[in-house]
């Protein structure tokens, strides 16, 4: 077992596998905070009873509270140890770049710059952390109160430039994720020329609904907060 996780296969698994977290991560992460945006139609916006209220309630359960944290490693994990498998890949070719083992990688410009893509997801997760995990799940976990939810997203969102910098972060993910879906089961072994087709339309589809959905609560509690939506 000690073999395989120090291989060349090895180390691309367990990097498959902690991807996978982080799409179930984002997926969870994505669902709850989208329900923000169907109270806003609803009439509901604020209010405790709305989903979006319920789901923040949802994710302060004891088992979320032991999911979540575990995703979220799994998600460090996939990123600190994807800059370390291209540092030594970088350092194994004497400084040449990362290169890709199929043709169909190497087509791709966020195969070849997903160190770029991970460091900058990395460096504005901290940027998020201070804003959402630290006034809520974090209150939760000392035993004081957290903050609102509907308030702290208005509070957040209610400047146009923030509202830019979170835009361009999910960008950057969808980049990312479009390539770490397909990238992930290729990994596992379905690499053939069907589905690995397959597989690139549903990367993108799942990657672009993850997205437009983080833009729609950005930009619906922008409106919120400003005033120019009900």
């Amino acid at each position: 077992m000690a073999n395989f996780l120090t291989s060349s296969i090895g180390k691309k698994f367990i990097q498959a596998v902690s991807g996978a977290f982080l799409f179930v991560f984002l997926l969870l992460h994505a669902t709850i905070n989208v329900f923000s945006v169907r109270d806003s139609f609803a009439g509901e916006f604020g209010s405790p009873e709305g989903w979006f209220a319920q789901g923040c309630e949802f994710m302060a359960l004891p088992v979320v509270d032991v999911m979540v944290p575990i995703l979220a490693l799994g998600f460090l994990i996939h990123i600190c140890y994807g800059i370390y498998l291209t540092i030594g890949n970088y350092k194994a070719r004497g400084g040449q770049r990362y290169e890709v083992a199929s043709k169909a990688a190497s087509d791709s410009w966020a195969a070849k710059n997903m160190v770029v893509l991970g460091l900058l997801i990395l460096g504005l997760l901290g940027f998020h952390l201070t804003h959402f995990w630290a006034k809520m799940q974090l209150q939760d976990f000392i035993g004081s109160e957290a903050e609102d939810p509907y308030l702290l997203l208005c509070f957040t969102f209610k400047n146009w430039w923030m509202v830019v910098i979170y835009i361009a972060w999910f960008v950057i993910l969808w980049f990312h994720l479009v390539h770490g879906f397909w990238s992930m089961f290729q990994t596992i072994g379905w690499n053939s020329k069907r589905w690995l087709g397959r597989l690139k339309v549903i990367g993108v589809v799942v990657a672009t609904l993850i997205c437009l959905a983080f833009v729609a609560v950005a930009v619906n509690a922008f409106l919120q907060a400003n005033a120019l939506i009900a």
